[in-house]
């Protein structure tokens, strides 16, 4: 079965109220994981990005807002897509992380990156360093959250992080630990990670872009002498989804033409149409070796949406291969 995972990107709802924001946000995530969602995500961000909102917008903190949405929801997994390692200690992380997952009754999820955004970063006091520091960081954060979900007590010794004698008590309810998703498609360094440390790799891209990026990995496995099926590959998307597909489409055009990426890139990421239009469309990923896909949506409140996207994609993810 394959994976399917919902991110709320936005919190700005028409007529929602900041007193009556999380009510509706927690609706939002009851409608998802009725609709056949696997996991729940929120963005990790303090100010919203470029082509969700304005970057003044409410912006709820990840983790507090997933512990809540942990007593709410009883089966979806919950994670930040992605975390990025220049806002939180890598012990502090794991310890969040694990809290996270006792507190969800096992269902944590470590979604983590190197970071990108510069401007929010230093408008909230935190170092940006360059990129070769920032994806040893990310090496470094791997390690010790991996150590820490599965000793009681760590010493480990990184190029930026280090921890000595850190307590990890109560440990993760998964015996395993929570399942690390490492985000985005970097060729060299970030799918090396993945083949390294990852339980999840999640890209972008069209179809084409999707299997290059999954050849790579399996290169990097090879080398790390891992076998790649042990790795779920997933895909973040937009979708765009009505039961009248020409509204579906208006929507997409809005959407594209308005994107500060340009309307082709934002083609390249997006699925939409009518429910039998997505499902195909998302069959066809599947088909080019994804075993999930992760979804956002332009209404992220839209409820019938939701339930109209969780039929569709489940539909696709179980329908036999011809």
């Amino acid at each position: 079965m394959a994976h399917l995972g919902f991110q709320i990107t936005s919190f700005t709802y028409p007529g929602v109220a900041d007193a009556d924001l999380f009510e509706a946000v927690a609706t939002i995530a009851v409608t998802a994981e009725a609709s056949g969602f696997d996991s729940l995500w929120v963005m990790d961000h303090f100010h919203q990005i470029a082509g969700v909102g304005e970057e003044d917008e409410p912006m709820l903190e990840a983790y507090t807002t997933l512990a809540a949405l942990a007593a709410l929801t009883s089966r979806v997994k919950l994670g930040a897509l992605v975390t990025g390692v220049v806002y939180r200690n890598p012990a502090l992380l794991a310890k969040m992380i694990t809290t996270l997952d006792v507190i969800s009754g096992g269902r944590a999820m470590l979604g983590i990156g190197a970071s990108w955004f510069e401007d929010e970063a230093r408008a909230y006091g935190y170092g940006f360093p360059g990129v070769a520091e920032r994806f040893g960081i990310l090496e470094d954060t791997l390690r010790i959250c991996r150590a820490m979900f599965s000793e009681r007590r760590s010493s480990l010794t990184g190029s930026h992080a280090s921890v000595t004698n850190a307590f990890n008590v109560p440990g993760p309810l998964q015996e395993a630990g929570p399942q690390i998703l490492v985000g985005g498609g970097g060729e060299r360094k970030t799918l090396r990670l993945v083949a390294e440390y990852a339980d999840f790799c999640n890209v972008f891209g069209d179809l084409d872009t999707v299997r290059r990026k999954l050849e790579i990995l399996d290169g990097h496995c090879i080398d790390v002498g891992r076998d790649p099926a042990t790795i779920t590959k997933t895909r973040l998307g937009a979708l765009i989804i009505d039961e009248d597909a020409d509204r579906a489409r208006r929507t997409l055009d809005e959407q594209a033409n308005a994107s500060p990426w340009g309307a082709d890139a934002y083609r390249a990421l997006a699925v939409a149409g009518d429910p039998d239009e997505v499902a195909a469309q998302a069959r066809a990923y599947f088909d080019a070796g994804l075993d999930g896909l992760i979804v956002h949506m332009p209404a992220t409140h839209d409820l019938k949406a939701i339930r109209l996207a969780g039929g569709a994609l489940r539909r696709a993810a179980t329908r036999p291969t011809a």
